[in-house]
């Protein structure tokens, strides 16, 4: 089964709500949004989530890529 490009970005979306949670705690506001952007799968609730992840700091944001890779 060929996964398409939407599945794909749900899946990371998941596991950057994972990465996020530990980095910044399961109660952060980002690490919620990309929970449930990931459970909705609504356009909005990834829009939300992808705006919030981009008002990280830069470190932030690097570290929570950093753990997917692992």
């Amino acid at each position: 089964m060929a996964m398409n490009e939407a599945s794909i970005d749900l899946v990371a979306i998941g596991r950057l709500a994972k990465a996020m949670a530990l980095i910044s705690g399961a109660d952060h506001p980002t690490t919620i949004a990309l929970q449930r952007a990931a459970d909705s799968q609504a356009e909005s609730d990834i829009k939300k989530a992808r705006l919030l992840f981009l008002q990280l700091k830069p470190g932030v944001r690097q570290a929570a890529f950093a753990m997917m890779e692992d």
